[in-house]
């Protein structure tokens, strides 16, 4: 998974204004599929709810290109999209789970001394996707984004936060999950 975050690379879908809805779509599907994957992955752990989730967030990107007017790049749209459908199944399921928690309730929670000997990057992987699913949707969102090697422009224009805002809570959220896993932890850049 670490590896799969770290991979942004593929080709830039075409976005010339004459393009079907259904190019557009299969373009960006096949650009930021595995993405779409992670993404969904981070906002749900149960397998089913996951797959329901990405059916979901295909099926709503596909109609929003009806509408997609260029404004922004066709990557930001996508994640938007994307992020906008995940964030409205968390709520719907919140009403279910109600164990979203803010970052400083994470940096609160009592350390399991059992895991943090943890030397697996499978394990480690696990435990960082569990304490990222309990971010509440906007943090959620940003730490996401970051993983995806997006920029605080990007994110922001995404989640209609300003840039230094942006910045801000990246580093905040960066700061507790190092926290929880340890100085040196592979995955805490």
């Amino acid at each position: 998974m670490a590896g799969d975050y770290l991979d942004v690379s593929g080709p830039e879908p075409s976005t010339s204004p004459d393009i079907s809805q259904d190019a557009m779509y299969e373009e960006a599907a096949a650009a930021w599929g595995a993405s779409l994957d992670r993404l969904a992955r981070a906002y749900e752990l149960d397998p089913e709810a996951r797959r329901d989730l990405l059916q979901e967030i295909h099926f709503q990107l596909w109609r929003s290109f009806a509408r997609f007017d260029r404004r922004c790049s066709l990557r930001t749209w996508v994640y938007r999209v994307a992020h906008n459908v995940a964030t409205r199944h968390v709520m719907r399921q919140r009403r279910i789970r109600n164990r979203l928690v803010s970052i400083e309730e994470i940096e609160a929670l009592p350390g399991d001394e059992a895991h943090e000997a943890l030397t697996g990057q499978a394990e480690v992987l696990e435990r960082l996707a569990k304490l990222i699913q309990r971010l509440k949707p906007l943090d959620r969102q940003i730490i996401v984004c970051w993983l995806e090697e997006m920029d605080a422009n990007s994110i922001g224009a995404i989640t209609g936060l300003s840039p230094a805002n942006v910045a801000m809570k990246i580093h905040r959220i960066k700061s507790v999950l190092k926290r929880r896993f340890g100085e040196g932890a592979s995955h805490a850049r």
